[in-house]
């Protein structure tokens, strides 16, 4: 039932989303789409999800689960594409819990999969802190009055949440990001993941004629994204594109455009899920290649 709901929700939020911006230049705009530009922003999205599942990789290690590369590959894309095209935006991630369990048993598997998630959904949330600073640095001359007590405040809820948590859920979280040889590559994959993700919004936008300076893009396109996080849709759309109309005209975009920017992401986020298929198909032409290989063995084990 919820899924119907938040279903039906994205449909009415993009109904009205639509009917305010007006549908015939929206509708426009993504005909005219330069599939070249659509292509790179599949491109940056898809290789945000293999750095992530390589940042769901060393979590797990950092937890004590050691899991193979191509596999935590397979299964982040294939909980991505859960996540994209289910209701709930969680789906996909209990499947992937559900199959990791034979690693490392549920505590694990349920640690690893929640820290990489929040981890995201953090490092986002201080990319808006960011970019609303640099915004009103350019556009206001304010920028330290509005960086520092926005950065502090994420701090803090970050910390504060953090305290909240159980003492062994604290210790999981020090252990997969605060130890030493752990961080630096946290952060390092944390960095790519954040700037895939902005540059596949800012080339969708390219794809439909919305050409973002830098400043702009580092204030609206965070705030954007952080809308989909809301959980009353499916994988944002609704949401998405009514965060867009309301933001994307401080920077000087049109509302049509700033519409058709978000649904041109949102199109080039579904077909960075759909590549899931890529990763499975390379482990499926891996195992076959492996079992006439190991008929030999078995077979001359079996006669002895």
């Amino acid at each position: 039932m919820k899924g119907v709901l938040r279903l039906l929700a994205s449909l009415a939020g993009l109904g009205v989303v639509v009917w305010l911006v007006d549908p015939a230049p929206l509708a426009q705009h993504l005909r005219s789409a330069d599939l070249r530009w659509l292509a790179l922003a599949v491109a940056l999205l898809a290789g945000q999800i293999v750095v992530s599942a390589l940042r769901w990789q060393l979590t797990a290690q950092a937890l004590g689960v050691r899991l193979p590369g191509l596999w935590a590959i397979c299964e982040y894309s294939l909980s991505v594409l859960g996540n994209t095209l289910l209701p709930g935006g969680v789906l996909g991630d209990v499947g992937r819990v559900a199959r990791m369990r034979a690693y490392g048993g549920w505590r694990l598997a349920v640690g690893s999969v929640v820290i990489e998630r929040l981890a995201g959904q953090v490092a986002l949330a201080l990319a808006a802190a960011l970019g609303v600073g640099w915004w009103a640095a350019v556009y206001h001359g304010a920028g330290a009055l509005v960086i520092v007590p926005l950065g502090a405040l994420v701090v803090a809820l970050v910390w504060g949440g953090v305290r909240l948590l159980p003492l062994a859920v604290r210790d999981a979280v020090r252990a997969a990001w605060c130890a030493p040889a752990v961080m630096p590559r946290q952060l390092g994959f944390t960095a790519v993941i954040v700037c895939c993700n902005l540059g596949g919004v800012w080339a969708a936008a390219q794809a439909v004629g919305v050409g973002l300076g830098l400043g702009a893009a580092l204030f609206v396109i965070p705030l954007t994204l952080l809308a989909m996080l809301v959980p009353v849709s499916v994988n944002g759309w609704g949401l998405r594109e009514g965060a867009a109309l309301v933001l994307w005209p401080l920077v000087g975009v049109a509302g049509p455009q700033a519409v058709a920017a978000s649904i041109s992401f949102g199109l080039a986020a579904l077909g960075a899920a759909l590549l899931a298929v890529i990763p499975w198909a390379v482990q499926l032409g891996m195992a076959r290649r492996q079992k006439p290989a190991m008929a030999p063995s078995m077979i001359e084990g079996d006669r002895q």
